[in-house]
């Protein structure tokens, strides 16, 4: 992110890949796709509340459970920014898609939330069989 705000805020983007992908500077007071943009007070207290229950979440309650622990490690990491400025740096546009520019905080939480279901849903599975005996 220190990166992105000192190489591209002074031009705006950079070309990786011809009409793919570009790195383009742009400051988001929304959560991911601007949504909630303007309400950086709400933001702020909510995703706070969040990273608190994660944290929480990660020192004790899981334990010896590195799948889960790389979860809430990543949802961290990507809430981390938000509490700290107020507001986000997105650089990573595709171009190919109408989409919104989005950043790696973006990708740490999806991923980190996605890895969190995933975590739900075996342990799902492996406590079925027991249910059942």
């Amino acid at each position: 992110k220190l990166w992105a705000v000192q190489a591209l805020a002074p031009v705006e983007s950079i070309t990786l890949i011809p009409h793919v992908l570009e790195l383009r500077f742009v400051l988001n007071q929304g959560m991911a796709f601007s949504l909630l943009s303007g309400r950086q007070l709400f933001l702020i207290l909510t995703t706070t509340a969040a990273l608190l229950l994660v944290a929480y979440m990660l020192f004790f309650r899981s334990r010896g459970k590195l799948l889960q622990q790389t979860a809430f490690i990543l949802v961290l990491a990507g809430g981390i920014d938000r509490v700290l400025n107020g507001e986000v740096v997105d650089y990573i546009n595709p171009l190919f898609i109408d989409f919104a520019v989005f950043n790696f905080a973006d990708i740490c939480v999806c991923v980190g939330v996605a890895l969190w279901v995933l975590v739900i849903l075996l342990e799902e599975v492996d406590d079925k069989p027991s249910k059942e005996r």
